[in-house]
C-alpha cells in the first residue's frame, strides 16, 4: 500500500511539473510572440526558474512569465558556469553527423574511444593539449584544423598537402617542424562554414563521442576521464 501511494505521489508531481511548464510556456508565447517558437521549456531547479530553448540559445523565465533572463547562472561555492554546462548538453551534436572527411584522422591503439577536436597550429593551448594528447592511448581522434591566428592558414595548408598528414601535424605542433608548402586544395570554406554553424570562437574545442563540445585545454587525466564516460558512436 505505502508503495501504492509512493508511486502515485510521484506521478502526480511529474504530471504537475509538466503542466506548470506548458502554462509558462503558453503565458510566454502569449506575451511575447517576438521571441520566436519555444522549442522547450522545464524547470531548470534554479531559483524556481524555467529553461527555456529558443532555436539554439538558453533563456530562464518566472513561473508567471513575466521575467526574461538573458545569461549566465555562476554557482559561486563550487565555481561552475551553470548555464554553460546545461547548455552544452542540451544542444549537444549527433558525432557522427560530422564531416570527418575534412579531419585527419589519428588511430592510437585499439582506437576504440574516440573524440574530435577543433585545433590552430599558431594556438599555444593547442600545442599544450598535443603534449598531453601523447599520453592517452587507445582513441580514434579527428582534427579540424582552423585558421583562426595570422599565419595559421600556410602551416594548415601545409599538413594537409602533404604526404602523411598525421606525421606533418605532429611534428608541427610538438617540434615545432614546419611542413612543406603544400599546393592542393584545403577545405579551408568547409571549415570556416563547421566552426560557424557550431559557433566555435576559439580553440581547442573538443568534441567527445556523445556530442558534448568542451571548450579549452585539458589534461590528459581529465581527457581520460571524459573518454571513458562517453559512450562511442
Amino acid at each position: 500500500m505505502i508503495k501504492f501511494f509512493l508511486a502515485l505521489l510521484v506521478s502526480f508531481s511529474f504530471s504537475y511539473a509538466h503542466a506548470d511548464a506548458s502554462k509558462v510556456k503558453d503565458l510566454l508565447q502569449k506575451n511575447y510572440p517576438q521571441l520566436g517558437k519555444v522549442e522547450q521549456i522545464s524547470r531548470a531547479n534554479i531559483l524556481n526558474l524555467y529553461e527555456v530553448v529558443v532555436q539554439d540559445q538558453l533563456f530562464y523565465t518566472d513561473e508567471n512569465a513575466q521575467y526574461l533572463i538573458d545569461g549566465n547562472i555562476y554557482d559561486l561555492k563550487n565555481m561552475r558556469n551553470l548555464t554553460d554546462e546545461r547548455s552544452r548538453k542540451l544542444f549537444a551534436i549527433d558525432f557522427n553527423t560530422l564531416p570527418f572527411d575534412i579531419a585527419i584522422k589519428k588511430v592510437k591503439g585499439n582506437g576504440q574511444r574516440k573524440m574530435a577536436y577543433f585545433s590552430d597550429p599558431n594556438c599555444s593551448f593547442c600545442k599544450k593539449l598535443e603534449s598531453e594528447l601523447k599520453n592517452v592511448d587507445n582513441v580514434t581522434l579527428y582534427i579540424f584544423m582552423l585558421s583562426i591566428f595570422p599565419g595559421s592558414d600556410k602551416k594548415v595548408r601545409g599538413v594537409w598537402c602533404s604526404k602523411d598528414p598525421v606525421k606533418a601535424w605532429d611534428s608541427l605542433m610538438l617540434s615545432n617542424v614546419q611542413p612543406v608548402s603544400g599546393t592542393c586544395d584545403v577545405p579551408s570554406a568547409k571549415l570556416h562554414e563547421l566552426s560557424q554553424k557550431l559557433k566555435i570562437k576559439g580553440t581547442p574545442v573538443l568534441v567527445f563521442a556523445d556530442g558534448v563540445q568542451v571548450p579549452g585545454f585539458r589534461p590528459a587525466a581529465m581527457l581520460e576521464k571524459s573518454l571513458n564516460s562517453t559512450t562511442n558512436p
